[in-house]
């Protein structure tokens, strides 16, 4: 009998979920607003010892870790990796970004010694993506896009009856933020199309015109973090995304020519960063997951456009939606499945199919720059 509990970190909320293995019985199904988390990321520390109390001790919880760590104890990360996992400059410290909650939460994580809490990988640290994929790249995907590929390999295992490791597919998360994609062949990571470095979700751009970078950095006295959570499809469309829900977007998208542009650029950049892929594998499915995915209009959409994208190549595939147990998002049941494997619970053979515990290495260490230039990174970035 295993008790695993996963945390997905997400732009909007901070979500858990946990269960157990024998009887099947979530011991936890939360959301909480990642706002709250900035202002006091002690809750979750709070919350997580109020289920161990009410359900016995918790075998093993994932917990949040940007973008992410080789698969340790969280009690053994340093803080050099804790702050790699969270990197920002101080002027973003400063304005006490998200990510600065998640950073304080990760040093809390790892001095909760009545907490068995685990940090683990992100796509760029897996050894199952070949490092020419990796070279100058830093969000391949971060650590929570790994738990969404973990449920995705379950579900296409338990549907098709197979083992993790005949499983061939792509799991696209299409988030408030950002939307990314990972490529899964024969039940492993082997590549990713993500967030700051893949085709424009809602709020960010994706991957950035070199040029338009290079300018930026000549006319922004602090190019600051939050510049990556702009530009994105609903910049495109003219509307305030803090606004104007997601539901009113796809609506609006539908009457109104102007929003129908960046609605158009979101739906064809999902179809852009799935075919980015297929040099890396030949998917037998594709699963949507993340906010936009549970709208049921844009699901249609989105589904629509991949299965004629893919006929006009010639081929069919199943395009499907990510279901969870959980009403939290599913990378929150993807985390607490990886929770459960690290236990050496039902679902350790996934943990040893994705080679998690081989995972190693650190975000810039494919970043090929002259050494002048890579220290500098660390010198401003990394605090």
């Amino acid at each position: 009998m295993v008790k695993a509990v996963g945390i997905d970190s997400g732009t909007k909320s901070m979500d858990i979920f946990g269960f157990d293995d024998e009887t099947g019985e979530v011991i936890v199904d939360a959301s909480v607003d990642r706002n709250r988390v900035t202002e006091n990321p002690g809750i979750i520390i709070e919350l997580l010892r109020e289920v161990q109390e009410e359900h016995g001790k918790i075998d093993a919880i994932v917990g949040p870790c940007g973008y992410g760590i080789p698969l340790k104890p969280a009690r053994e990360a340093t803080d050099a990796e804790i702050a790699l996992a969270t990197f920002i400059t101080e002027a973003d410290v400063g304005r006490r970004l998200k990510i600065v909650g998640l950073r304080e939460l990760m040093l809390m994580m790892r001095e909760a010694d009545d907490l068995n809490i685990y940090f683990t990988p992100g796509v760029i640290h897996l050894p199952t993506v070949p490092e020419w994929r990796k070279a100058n790249r830093i969000d391949l995907g971060t650590a929570d896009k790994v738990f969404t590929a973990a449920l995705s390999i379950v579900r296409e295992a338990e549907r098709k009856g197979v083992p993790y490791s005949e499983t061939n597919l792509i799991a696209v998360e299409i988030g408030f933020a950002y939307t990314s994609a990972m490529a899964v062949k024969n039940g492993q990571i082997v590549d990713g199309m993500a967030g700051t470095a893949g085709f424009p979700g809602y709020l960010g751009m994706g991957f950035m015109d070199g040029e338009l970078a290079y300018a930026l950095a000549n006319a922004l006295e602090d190019f600051g973090k939050m510049v990556l959570f702009q530009g994105g499809a609903a910049y495109v469309a003219g509307i305030d995304p803090f606004s104007v829900s997601p539901e009113e977007f796809v609506g609006l998208a539908k009457e109104d020519e102007e929003v129908r542009k960046g609605y158009e650029a979101m739906i064809e950049a999902i179809v852009k960063d799935v075919f980015a892929l297929l040099p890396s594998v030949t998917p037998d499915s594709i699963y949507l997951s993340g906010r936009f995915s549970r709208i049921p209009e844009f699901f249609r959409d989105v589904k629509e456009a991949l299965e004629n994208a893919f006929e006009t190549y010639g081929f069919s595939v199943d395009v499907l939606k990510l279901e969870s147990r959980a009403r939290a998002k599913e990378a929150a049941e993807g985390s607490s499945i990886i929770a459960n494997g690290i236990a050496g619970g039902k679902y350790r053979e996934l943990v040893e199919t994705l080679r998690l515990g081989e995972s190693s290495g650190s975000i810039f260490d494919w970043v090929k720059l002259k050494e002048r230039e890579k220290l500098r990174i660390f010198e401003k970035l990394i605090v």
